[in-house]
């Protein structure tokens, strides 16, 4: 089954660029393609991932997150910005998105990023990973209490930021899938976190990896 596509997008070349992109690669399908979050929210049908401009005229593709993750829980949520702005990777993160990336990102490259975010991983711009990370090390609390995660869940959770899904976190640690479900479930239960992206931003607040 392809991965069913969405894009929330207002510049009309570019958003028909990706639906152009998305058409003809096997193994994706554009579900939908609109020019606001008010449309999107009014008509998108099911879709694993969502390609969402963070810029969108009225209201943002940041304050869009909430909604379009309520109407669709399942959807991975990738942001698209063509500004490297870090109150927005901040912003997005925090709001729950489970990927960052430049409009100016070659298709190939953002093709292996809805791949990576349709299997769990939270794909991002390693500048923009950078960036993430310094963000969250700037602004954490003093004296934070860090978890009490074993060895190996900080490698997993380590791997997690970096964006891994379990399967490659599985091929990377020479374990098995349901081991690595084990242990991202003991992650969860020690951060109270209910998220791969919750548990990615609060490992960088308090500085575990």
């Amino acid at each position: 089954m392809p991965i069913r596509v969405a894009i929330v997008e207002d510049h009309d070349d570019f958003r028909e660029g990706l639906y152009h992109v998305l058409r003809g690669t096997e193994g994706f399908a554009c579900v939908g393609r609109y020019p606001s979050a008010e449309t999107a929210i009014e008509r998108m049908p099911p879709a694993d991932v969502v390609l969402l401009d963070i810029g969108l005229p009225g209201k943002s593709g940041i304050e869009t997150l909430p909604d379009l993750k309520a109407k669709h829980p399942g959807a991975q949520v990738i942001m698209l910005t063509g500004l490297d702005d870090d109150d927005s990777i901040f912003e997005a993160i925090l709001a729950g998105a489970n990927g960052y990336m430049l409009k100016k990102t070659p298709p190939a490259r953002l093709l292996q990023a809805i791949e990576e975010a349709a299997a769990g991983g939270m794909p991002m711009a390693p500048f923009v990973a950078r960036k993430a990370i310094e963000l969250f090390r700037k602004f954490v609390p003093t004296g934070s209490p860090e978890a009490d995660l074993t060895l190996r869940e900080r490698e997993i959770l380590a791997l997690l930021v970096d964006g891994l899904g379990y399967a490659h976190i599985a091929e990377r640690l020479f374990i098995s899938l349901d081991t690595v479900r084990n242990h991202i479930r003991h992650i969860y239960e020690k951060l109270q976190v209910h998220s791969k992206s919750q548990a990615v931003a609060k490992a960088l607040k308090q500085r575990l990896v």
